[in-house]
């Protein structure tokens, strides 16, 4: 399935996802600032339904796993049939197939597959897919975290939307983009709005000084502070502060 973009732009950022589900796509994707620039052809999606290139007459995709043991196992054949009809029509794009036990999905990542023409993603289902088909199609795993999904429909959309966001022209002020967590391997500083007091909790006086010397240094102080509380790997990966 391909779904409907007024454009036919061909510099358009790509994303194509091979799945048993395509009825899920866009969802969350087609609405708010991914939505939006779906619409004005910022970005395209192409949606590939796996059944249909099942084998026999129930357009099968699976079988039991070579060795025994539960679940079921989606296969090599209707997979690598898949994944050629689409580079055939979206060709250059790097494949990713979705499993827990791939590299963890990092912002790094993100700006990398957003600086490229697309990405193509496998989002697999059941125990998982034939291992050969890793090889054979020379997939990259990602993964979305330490935990397991019923699919990768979910993570395939997270990917995705992290992508898009760092598009030209999607998210209004760059510096938001600047300034959010991971852009300076630290995770980003508090944020405060109206009323000034709430529930006796008060807006940090400094925040409120207008001197911006002294914002600044209070937010860089803060995002190392959580950084160091919350993930000391990201920390360590910065030299305990030592900007690297």
């Amino acid at each position: 399935m391909i779904l409907p973009n007024p454009t036919s732009d061909r510099a358009a950022w790509q994303a194509v996802v091979l799945t048993l589900l395509p009825e899920a796509f866009p969802g969350p994707l087609g609405l708010s600032l991914a939505g939006q620039a779906l619409g004005a052809g910022t970005w395209q999606l192409h949606a590939v339904d796996i059944r249909g290139f099942g084998q026999g007459r129930h357009r099968t995709v699976d079988d039991t796993p070579a060795g025994g043991g539960a679940g079921m196992v989606m296969r090599a054949d209707v997979l690598g049939a898949a994944i050629d009809a689409a580079r055939q029509t979206s060709p250059g794009l790097p494949a990713v197939y979705l499993s827990p036990r791939g590299e963890p999905l990092s912002q790094r990542l993100v700006r990398e597959l957003a600086s490229g023409p697309g990405v193509m993603l496998l989002a697999g289902r059941f125990e998982g897919i034939d291992e050969r088909v890793i090889a054979g199609r020379g997939l990259r795993e990602v993964s979305l975290g330490d935990f397991v999904l019923s699919g990768g429909e979910i993570a395939a959309m997270a990917l995705i939307d992290a992508c898009v966001r760092l598009l030209p022209g999607v998210v209004g002020e760059a510096q938001s983009l600047a300034e959010e967590s991971f852009q300076a391997g630290l995770l980003e500083y508090p944020h405060y709005t109206r009323p000034r007091d709430w529930e006796g909790r008060t807006i940090p006086d400094v925040l409120l000084s207008g001197d911006h010397q002294r914002i600044a240094d209070w937010r860089r102080a803060e995002a190392e502070r959580i950084t160091r509380e919350r993930r000391p790997d990201l920390w360590a990966r910065r030299g305990g502060g030592r900007k690297v």
